[in-house]
C-alpha cells in the first residue's frame, strides 16, 4: 500500500513567513521517508470543522507550484479542487503547468464543491448541487479534450470554449491522472468510471468502503471500463501515531479490498508528525497489498 500526506492545516506556530519553510520541510521529509503522494486542500477559507474560517489557508495551486521546486518524486495534487473554483479551461492549463514544472508529477483532483461560505465571502457563484454536478461533468470533458489532439471548440450547457488549445501539452501520458473525490453512488462514482483515473473515499469502515467499491465496479461494467484501471484511494480520519500497529492492521483490511493508497493528515507539528509517521508506519504499510 502506497502512502500520501494530506497537508490540511496551515494554522501553525510562528508568523506567516515561516509557513513556506514548514511546508517545504514537511514535503521533503515525506518524500525522503517513502511517501508517494503529497496533497493540499483546495479552499480559500479554512474548513470550520477543522479550525475556523479565519485561520490560515493558502491557495492550492500556487502552493503546489512551490512544492514542485522542493521535491522530485512525489505526485502533487489537491484533494480536491471544487469545480466552481476555476474556469475549466484555465484549470486544465494550471494543472498542465504544474505537470511540466514538476517533471510529470501533477494530479488533477476534482469534486463538486460544497463550502458555500467561502463562495459567498469572496463573491464566487455557488450554484445548486444539481448544476454543480452538471458543471463537474462538463469540466471533466473539457480537461480531457484540452489534453487530447482536439484543439477545436467545446459547446456545453454551462461552458463554451472557442478553442481548446493547451500548448505545451502535459508531460504525463496520456495526461495528468484525474482523481474524482466523493462517494455519491449515482453520479460521483459513475463519473469516476467514465472519466477518472482514481477515486478517493473517506475511510469510514472497511464494510462501507467495500460497498462503495462494489458500486464503482458496477458503473465500470456499465461503461465498459476495466475496474483495475482505476486507482483506489482513501483518506484516513484517525491519527496513525496514536496506535501505529493498530493503524497498520486496519489498513490491511482496506488493502484486501484493493485500496492502493492511503492518505493521512498531520496532527500538530507537521514536520515532527511526518518524521515519526515515516519511521514507524510507512515501512509496514508498504508490505500490505498484492
Amino acid at each position: 500500500m502506497r502512502v500520501g500526506i494530506h497537508f490540511a492545516n496551515f494554522t501553525l506556530q510562528g508568523p506567516p513567513d515561516t509557513l513556506a519553510q514548514t511546508l517545504a520541510t514537511t514535503a521533503k521529509t515525506a518524500e525522503d521517508g517513502g511517501v508517494s503522494v503529497f496533497t493540499l486542500m483546495d479552499h480559500w477559507f479554512q474548513m470550520e470543522m477543522l479550525a475556523t474560517s479565519e485561520d490560515p489557508m493558502l491557495e492550492g495551486y500556487t502552493s503546489l507550484g512551490f512544492l514542485a521546486g522542493q521535491t522530485t518524486t512525489m505526485t502533487l495534487g489537491l484533494l480536491v479542487t471544487g469545480v466552481t473554483y476555476r474556469h475549466p479551461g484555465l484549470l486544465a492549463k494550471i494543472v498542465t503547468t504544474l505537470d511540466i514544472l514538476s517533471g510529470g508529477r501533477a494530479q488533477l483532483g476534482i469534486g463538486a464543491a460544497w463550502y458555500e461560505r467561502e463562495h459567498l465571502g469572496l463573491g464566487v457563484p455557488f450554484p445548486p448541487l444539481a448544476e454543480r454536478f452538471e458543471r463537474l461533468e462538463e469540466t471533466l470533458q473539457i480537461c480531457h479534450q484540452m489534453w487530447s489532439d482536439d484543439n477545436g471548440p467545446y459547446k456545453g450547457t454551462h461552458y463554451q470554449l472557442a478553442e481548446t488549445i493547451c500548448s505545451p501539452p502535459p508531460i504525463s501520458r496520456p495526461h495528468p491522472p484525474v482523481l474524482i473525490g466523493g462517494s455519491g453512488e449515482r453520479k460521483t462514482l459513475r463519473f469516476v468510471a467514465r472519466y477518472g483515473d482514481a477515486c478517493n473515499l473517506f475511510a469510514i469502515t472497511p464494510a462501507g468502503v467495500a460497498h462503495k467499491l462494489e458500486v464503482l465496479d458496477r458503473h465500470c461494467d456499465a461503461e465498459g471500463r476495466d475496474p483495475a484501471t482505476i486507482t483506489r484511494t482513501i483518506l484516513a480520519m484517525n491519527n496513525p501515531l496514536d496506535d501505529p500497529d493498530g493503524f497498520v492492521a486496519s489498513m490491511a483490511e482496506y488493502a484486501e479490498l484493493g485500496i492502493d493508497i492511503v492518505e493521512v493528515m498531520p496532527i500538530g507539528d507537521p514536520v515532527a508528525f511526518t518524521t515519526e509517521f515515516c519511521e514507524r508506519v510507512v515501512p509496514d504499510l508498504a508490505q500490505l497489498g498484492p
